[in-house]
């Protein structure tokens, strides 16, 4: 039996490109491979991602464009991320609904949470794409928010270059020492950039645990889901 019966599994679109604009297919295989391999040992999972390999609302506003507009933009990528990622699960046999915050019924669902929940307990993949459907909110605000309205157990952070949270940027300061675990009021003391604020907070708040940990080795996902103690665990202690 999965440690965490039902989560939530926050990608950056930067993933998805493999470091370019667009979609590696090779990369996205990988990943439908690992969340895959969390249906299969019954757990139940839904996947928010980012839209930062096509789009980045905050970097477009930096030149020139109107702020709201460049983020409906980033949300419209994180769809294509999202029928990526669908179409490589369901070539492996796993059923998915892609829900997305804003309506296009040719290609996704509306959101709707009892929904999503209905689909997880039927064991389908639920990516949830579009972001919040509103401009200035990140797609990290947009995983808690997820989570807990479909009453995931926990998030899990897949973070690409480095395996947790660290007291320091590892890359660039050779003395930084990973964190087994945290409570949020360290990370807010130590001013430890995890998520954005309000994700942040709002996870803190309702006492909704985050795993923070690497996308690099294989079946790390499903390690984090069964409970094995990989990357970062923070709390509300």
């Amino acid at each position: 039996m999965p440690g965490y019966q039902r989560v939530l599994l926050k990608l950056s679109g930067e993933v998805f490109g493999g470091g370019k604009v667009g979609v590696d297919p090779d990369v996205v295989q990988d990943i439908a491979r690992e969340i895959a391999a969390v249906t299969a040992a019954g757990a139940q999972i839904a996947v928010v991602t980012g839209g930062g390999n096509f789009f980045r609302g905050s970097e477009l506003q930096q030149r020139g464009m109107d702020r709201v507009r460049a983020d409906y933009m980033g949300m419209l990528g994180i769809v294509m991320n999202s029928l990526a990622l669908q179409d490589f699960l369901e070539r492996m046999g796993i059923e998915t609904r892609v829900q997305t915050a804003i309506t296009m019924g040719q290609v996704a669902e509306p959101y709707v949470p009892r929904r999503a929940i209905r689909h997880m307990e039927k064991g389908r993949v639920v990516i949830f794409g579009a972001g919040m459907g509103l401009p200035f909110f990140s797609t990290d605000t947009v995983a808690v928010q997820r989570a807990l309205e479909t009453r995931c157990d926990v998030v899990l952070v897949a973070k690409s270059g480095v395996d947790g949270v660290y007291s320091a940027d590892p890359h660039v300061d050779p003395t930084a020492t990973k964190f087994d675990e945290l409570t949020y009021d360290e990370a807010i003391s130590r001013d430890l950039r995890i998520m954005d604020q309000t994700a942040f907070t709002l996870c803190s708040e309702n006492k909704l645990p985050m795993i923070v940990f690497g996308m690099e080795t294989e079946g790390n996902i499903l390690r984090a889901v069964q409970g094995e103690r990989i990357g970062t665990l923070v709390s509300a202690g």
